[in-house]
Formats: structure tokens, C-alpha cells, sequence
């Protein structure tokens, strides 16, 4: 263990670590955020202008090459958080945790968009907003409802580490759960999305290539994001420490400079001034004297 006299608190050694901390969270943040929307705006233009109609549905069907992908990354952001609530759970670090938090709330923000645009692809193909025969949006709508649950278990916790314990014990136990619905996906019979993994795909390969690019897109979207909120939760967490320090040391001046002040003495020769004593009781109390 290093001693405070190498490194005191107020050293510029600890200031570059803070530094170099702070830099690592949002180091290539800019250049990812720019091959992002790079990505994302070459799917667009493959989407409406690459990609062929597909025969039944038409146009509508342009709108898997943005449910898919949203549902794939949103399960697979819910085992990644269960990762790295294993990792946490192992080095007792909270960097892992505060990354298992960041991944399954991100996912659950793609939960929401998977659901919303697949109500809209039944709409159109189906005539109804839900399909409860569909194994594939059932299926989706319980692991989503599982990690529901995350947020409100995890805040009704006060003490921080048994929040992180149990936090990520749930992950991890939901996390296991995540690959039974994709297992109830492949081995189901009534559905309409087409197989887009493994060597039973049946995309022809202009929209195999399209979706590929899609799911591209919307993986590099998520690590951004994932990366954008966990630099400004780690930014806040400074400026909060920060804070806290700046109030203990005005605190810690405030009180040396009161037991460092010596006390007034009346020069010998002056007199004691004395009050009436209607003045007297103005001077405690506040009110003029009559």
C-alpha cells in the first residue's frame, strides 16, 4: 500500500490520474458517434433504395430491417449485462456494476423500440396491434416485463453495495433466461419473420446485405449511447465529489479561521461603557427603547 506522503491528495499525480480516469470514459467517443451516424445513414439509403420489395407485403416489410436488428441487439444487451454483473460479482468493482446498469437499461430503451415498431408490422400484416399466437412476440414481451422489473428492484434498495449485490444477481439470473427465448424462437413453426441466422436464411442476398448493414447500425448505436451515458454518469459523479470537497475544505477554513481569531482587548484606560437599562433590553431584544 502506498503511503500518503508519495501521493497526497492535492498532488498533481492524483490530479492526472483523476484526468486520465476521466479521459478513458470518453476517449473516442467523437469518432464513434461519427461512424455511427455514417453507418446508420448508409442502412437508411440501402433500406429504401437498394433493398427489393418484398412480394407480399410490399413497403411495409422495409420495416424488419429495423425491428430485427433493435429486438437482436436489446437481447443480446441483456446478456452483456448479465456479464458484467458476473464480473462484478467476482472483483467486487463497480465499474462493472455501474456497466451491467448502462447495458440492460440501454436495452430496455431497444426493448421498447422492438415492441413498438413489431405492433406496427402487425398492424399492417396481421389487421391486429398484437398477435398473442405469435411465439416470437410473446416471447419478447416476457423477457421484456422480466428486466421491467430491474430498475424498481434495484432503487428500492438504500444500502449501495447490497443494491449492487442483489442488482446483479438478478442480471445474471435474467440473463440466463434471455437465450431460452431465442431457443423458443428457432424451434417454433408459426412465424412470420424470416430466418436471417445461420445456414437456414432464407433473405435473398440484397436483403441479407441490408440487414447486415442494419444490425451494424444499430450495434454501434447502442455502444455509443452505452458509452455517451456511462461517460456522463462517471462526469457527474466528479463534479459531485468535487463539490463535496470544495464544501470540506471552506468548511475546514471557516472553522480554523474562528479558533485562530484572538479575542478584542479594551484599551486600559477606557472606561466600561454601561446601558440604561431600557436601552439594555432594546439592545437584546431588538425594539427601540422608550
Amino acid at each position: 500500500m502506498e503511503s500518503s506522503s508519495r501521493h497526497p491528495a492535492g498532488s498533481s499525480d492524483t490530479k492526472h490520474r483523476r484526468g486520465g480516469a476521466l479521459d478513458s470514459y470518453g476517449k473516442g467517443l467523437p469518432a464513434l458517434s461519427i461512424a455511427t451516424v455514417v453507418v446508420i445513414t448508409i442502412a437508411l439509403a440501402l433500406v429504401f433504395f437498394y433493398a427489393p420489395l418484398e412480394a407480399e407485403q410490399g413497403f411495409l416489410q422495409k420495416i424488419f430491417y429495423v425491428h430485427v436488428p433493435l429486438a437482436i441487439i436489446a437481447l443480446c444487451g441483456f446478456v452483456i449485462g448479465g456479464v458484467f454483473a458476473a464480473l462484478h460479482l467476482r472483483t467486487r468493482d463497480s465499474r462493472w456494476d455501474m456497466r451491467s446498469y448502462v447495458a440492460i437499461h440501454m436495452s430496455l430503451i431497444f426493448g421498447v423500440g422492438a415492441l413498438i415498431t413489431g405492433s406496427i408490422w402487425a398492424k399492417g400484416s396481421w389487421g391486429h396491434w398484437w398477435v398473442w399466437s405469435e411465439p416470437t412476440l410473446v416471447s419478447f414481451l416476457i423477457v421484456f416485463l422480466l428486466y421491467a422489473t430491474y430498475q424498481p428492484l434495484r432503487f428500492a434498495i438504500e444500502d449501495p453495495e447490497s443494491q449492487a449485490r442483489y442488482a446483479s444477481v438478478f442480471a445474471i439470473t435474467a440473463g440466463a433466461f434471455v437465450p431460452l427465448n431465442f431457443i423458443a424462437v428457432r424451434l417454433s413453426t408459426a412465424y412470420l419473420h424470416p430466418r436471417v441466422l445461420g445456414s437456414t436464411s432464407n433473405l435473398p442476398p440484397r436483403m441479407a446485405f441490408t440487414f447486415l448493414v442494419s444490425l451494424l447500425g444499430m450495434s454501434l448505436l447502442f455502444v455509443t449511447l452505452c458509452k455517451f451515458e456511462l461517460t456522463a454518469k462517471h462526469v457527474r459523479a466528479q463534479l459531485r465529489a468535487l463539490r463535496r470537497l470544495t464544501d470540506a475544505r471552506a468548511g475546514a477554513h471557516s472553522s480554523a479561521g474562528w479558533a485562530g481569531e484572538a479575542p478584542r482587548r479594551r484599551p486600559r484606560s477606557a472606561a466600561p461603557t454601561q446601558l440604561p437599562a431600557t436601552r439594555m433590553s432594546a439592545h437584546i431584544t431588538g425594539r427601540p427603547g422608550s
